[in-house]
């Protein structure tokens, strides 16, 4: 018994092996028409692994939840803790671990998107394959294809690797996934053009597509992360996921808030020391006081709560958001970048024009919902009775298919081809009754003749004119070269004139639209139909423009887009021709005039500075590739613009997970696009998109209210306790009642502005500035004027308590109530920060107000009254006076604080984010 030999074949997959004849590629890669043998395949699957997309390293678990806590607000909750601990306030050291560690957590069960994206590429490749060895057929698993091996496919199977065609009869091949384009492609063994891109690769099977109709054998060229997906998944691996606006700007307000409250702390104990003379141990008490003042410890609890609210309200929105701060993002969205085909699109191929020589009509609806009519010219509806040349031609195009639509528990789908469906929704929507048709035989569609053809039996006195008559359907210049006349609108048959066609189908096909060609002639003697029985005598009977129809919604949503200053892009994989018409009808380009487009080629010849150059001025992309989209993200965020990403596709799993926010289709997308996104839409509606971008204003203004309201709070507490130093006074506030009033805030009012609903004309509003802050020039203006005005209050009621009582803890409890109520009257003010507060709705539209606020006010009476409390926190009873005081230096608060909103408004910055107009 002898032992086979090792492999020592030397194998390489040539560049483009869709360029070069089979027979070329077969020596290239060292195989044959017959495969190879068993242990040929071992050895190469030994050298070059298995026929699996590679899994990346990943860090480990202490790594990754270690990166949770790389923020600068996250250092200042630490030094908060420090400071908590130092001054023994045990409470609140716990509370402010627990919301270190909870956020930390948080991020950690969010992260891995990329890794996610991965593990769906690998559940797209196929489970087995028909592979022939040692000279036959047999089935193995897929993950052991090697380069060289022969395979063979057919109707329903998922492509197992990426093949050059051998041979191939009437193979077509869904590749929407890969390229964008909603008709499935036709495929054979010709060679194509080495430059082409993915979707023109006619000789090329790509692994995880799948094949729709027909069947072939080919030479595998590429397995693992040498295939399609495979490059794909490098390029998502590749990605780094980009800071958010809002991290961003978080992360530059804790580093200013960190100095100032270092800058602020030494200037009080200097001043403490040098002018007042106080002791070292006083002065240190007096700065952790201080410090416990200034740290806005609730703000990333804030943050996090708010954000988590957004996403709850998107989710019913229909819009899952799989990454919190993706709802933020989404609100400072300057540019979204969308996929055609299932996105703008329904992915339902429409007839949408039949043009015979009587005349134009136009069919109603879109999708597979046969609801709809063809209607003449003038709008009536065209009965075929009274149009006959619409009757022959409706019925050759039914029952020239074998295509039908049935409803299903989410709508109508097709059971076929695509465009085939299309047809059968044009029969039923003109009303055509196929009666007892019954079809003999057939010749159905190849790549090579691009026709198919029926041979039927139709009842006497049909429009077809004959009890058996051949049909055929399929592209135009193909039955012309086979017809010798046509119908006229009398019905009788005149000599062709294919000029007159051929102007008609290039003005449907300008229209994006893609044609069909309809024709029959009398079968009178034949039992069977051959392509033969095909090569002439034809009768042309008209042409129809089909097209995946924008979705209804869409055009209004792009509207509302860019109304808000938003500009939208088109990428897709589909032709030029067609993305521009639906482009046009969408509103992403002019209704007049010329659009400009790119195609995948033209990205190919310009360099980087040369896209950047151009980008923002174009709003069309044809024929792109996974690569191409990405340049195209990355040329808009170079110019700082925030791009959203939408799509369906693995082909668009890069770019989402490069973009700002990626967004994917939940029914009909991919589980890497899925995986990939930040945002994925349980609808496949891209008007959810707009909606998602409203609700991520609505969330990006409550956030700034919220820091808006929350930074006076420690503001004014903080001026109290440094005036009062700087005074030499004693301190109006203790550590302990800070503490107090930090927690009945935290507790009741901080959350209120996490519900505020979205302030009017907040669509209308260009997008923010990237480099806008959370505090604005304005913001910061308001922040600084309430922490005087609330902090100057304070100190008036203590002084004047105070002086009026002569008892030191009702002073101090008429301080904290201050405080309490002046924040109550802030919060109003911060409502509708940036529109005036003196009007009703101030007081309507959340019932979170009133349960804040009582809540607010019960604490404060438990606060003041109950003796255990007194005794806790050094508070004491006081009488209606204090009350009164301190409601009504509350109510003056809210009308000075209206009054400051008002000035700076008129004199502050003018508003940031003003984008060019949408259309260039």
């Amino acid at each position: 018994m002898t032992t086979a030999a090792p492999d020592d074949t030397r194998t390489s997959t040539p560049p483009a092996p869709w360029s070069l004849p089979a027979a070329d590629v077969l020596r290239a890669v060292g195989g044959s028409p017959d495969g190879l043998t068993g242990a040929q395949a071992a050895d190469r699957l030994a050298r070059d692994g298995r026929n699996e997309l590679p899994e990346p390293p990943r860090p480990s678990v202490l790594r990754r939840l270690l990166s949770q806590y790389a923020d600068v607000l996250i250092y200042i909750l630490v030094a908060a803790a420090v400071l908590k601990a130092l001054i023994g306030d045990w409470v609140d050291l716990t509370v402010i671990v627990v919301v270190i560690v909870a956020t930390g957590l948080i991020g950690f069960v969010q992260e891995g998107r990329a890794v996610s994206a991965l593990a769906g590429l690998r559940k797209m490749q196929s489970l087995d394959a028909q592979v022939r060895r040692d000279g036959g057929w047999g089935v193995v698993d897929a993950a052991t294809l090697v380069v060289g091996d022969v395979v063979r496919v057919r109707s329903g199977d998922r492509v197992p690797a990426d093949v050059r065609l051998l041979t191939s009869s009437g193979l077509q091949v869904d590749e929407s996934a890969l390229t964008g384009e909603s008709v499935p492609a036709t495929k054979d063994d010709a060679v194509a053009d080495a430059d082409a891109g993915v979707g023109d690769r006619s000789s090329m099977l790509f692994s995880g597509t799948i094949v729709t109709a027909g069947n072939a054998e080919g030479v595998v060229v590429g397995t693992g992360a040498g295939t399609e997906i495979g490059r794909i998944s490098t390029l998502v691996a590749d990605q780094d996921s980009t800071d958010t606006p809002l991290a961003r700007q978080l992360e530059r307000l804790g580093t200013q808030l960190a100095v100032l409250i270092g800058v602020l702390a030494v200037v009080m104990l200097l001043v403490g020391y040098l002018v007042h003379g106080l002791e070292v141990e006083e002065l240190i008490s007096a700065a952790i006081g201080f410090a416990v003042a200034a740290v806005p410890e609730g703000l990333p609890a804030l943050v996090t709560i708010t954000l988590a609210l957004g996403v709850q309200q998107m989710a019913r929105q229909r819009a899952i958001t799989r990454r919190m701060e993706a709802v933020e993002t989404l609100g400072s969205t300057t540019t979204i970048c969308s996929d055609k085909t299932g996105t703008l699109t329904q992915n339902e191929m429409t007839a949408r024009t039949v043009v015979t020589a009587a005349g134009t009509y136009t069919v109603e609806g879109t999708g597979y919902d046969p609801a709809g009519r063809v209607v003449t010219a003038d709008g009536a509806t065209a009965d075929l009775a009274a149009h006959p040349d619409l009757a022959a031609f409706v019925l050759a195009a039914g029952l020239g298919n074998d295509a039908h639509v049935e409803r299903a528990e989410d709508g109508w789908r097709v059971v076929g081809q695509p465009t085939e469906g299309a047809l059968d929704v044009l029969a039923a929507k003109a009303g055509l009754d196929r009666g007892t048709a019954t079809r003999v035989g057939a010749v159905p569609f190849e790549s090579t003749h691009k026709f198919a053809a029926t041979l039927d039996d139709v009842p006497a006195g049909g429009p077809g004119g004959a009890a058996r008559v051949v049909h055929v359907v399929g592209a135009p210049d193909r039955l012309l070269d086979r017809a010798e006349a046509e119908r006229a609108a009398d019905g009788s048959l005149v000599p062709l004139d294919r000029d007159a066609w051929e102007e008609r189908v290039d003005a449907l096909s300008e229209r994006g639209l893609r044609v069909l060609a309809a024709a029959v002639r009398p079968a009178d003697g034949l039992d069977a139909i051959t392509l033969d029985d095909l090569a002439g005598g034809l009768t042309f009977l008209g042409v129809v423009g089909i097209v995946d129809p924008p979705r209804p919604e869409a055009t209004a949503a792009i509207a509302e887009a860019h109304a808000a200053g938003i500009r939208v892009k088109m990428i897709t994989g589909d032709h030029r021709g067609t993305a521009t018409a639906i482009a046009r009808e969408l509103g992403i380009a002019p209704a007049e005039g010329r659009v400009a487009a790119l195609t995948g080629a033209d990205l190919q010849r310009m360099d980087d500075d040369a896209l950047a150059a151009v980008v923002r001025d174009v709003d069309v992309y044809a024929r792109t590739s996974p690569e191409h989209k990405l340049r195209i993200v990355r040329a808009l965020q170079a110019h700082g613009e925030v791009v959203a990403m939408t799509g369906d596709g693995v082909n668009d799993a890069p770019s989402i997970t490069r973009a700002d926010v990626g967004v994917a289709m939940g029914i009909k997308g991919t589980e890497a696009t899925k995986e990939a996104a930040d945002v994925v839409l349980a609808d496949d509606n891209f008007a959810t998109i707009e909606r998602a971008v409203e609700e991520g204003r609505r969330i990006y203004d409550n956030i700034r209210k919220a820091v808006v309201f929350l930074l006076p709070t420690n503001g004014a507490q903080s001026l109290v306790i440094l005036v009062a130093v700087l005074a030499g006074w004693a301190l109006p506030l203790s550590p302990v009642q800070i503490l107090w009033i930090n927690l009945v805030t935290a507790l009741t009012l901080s959350l209120t502005l996490a519900g505020e609903p979205a302030e009017p004309g907040i669509m209308r509003r260009p997008p923010r500035a990237p480099g806008e802050q959370v505090l604005s020039g304005r913001a910061t203006a308001v922040v600084l004027v309430a922490s005087v005005v609330i902090g100057a209050a304070t100190l008036l009621v203590y002084l004047l308590e105070r002086e009026r009582t002569g008892d030191y803890a009702v002073a101090q409890t008429a301080a904290v109530m201050m405080l309490a109520l002046g924040q109550l009257a802030f919060l109003l003010n911060c409502r509708l920060l940036n529109g005036s507060a003196l009007t009703r709705r101030v007081l309507t539209g959340n019932r979170g107000l009133w349960l804040s606020a009582g809540l607010l006010i019960a604490l404060q009476l438990v606060f003041t009254y109950a003796p255990f409390m007194n005794a806790w926190f050094d508070s004491a009873p006081i009488g209606p006076a204090s009350w009164g005081l301190t409601a009504g230096v509350a109510v003056l608060v809210f009308l000075v604080m209206e009054a400051a909103k008002a000035v700076v408004r008129r004199v502050g910055e003018r508003p940031p984010g003003e984008r060019p107009d949408v259309h260039g």
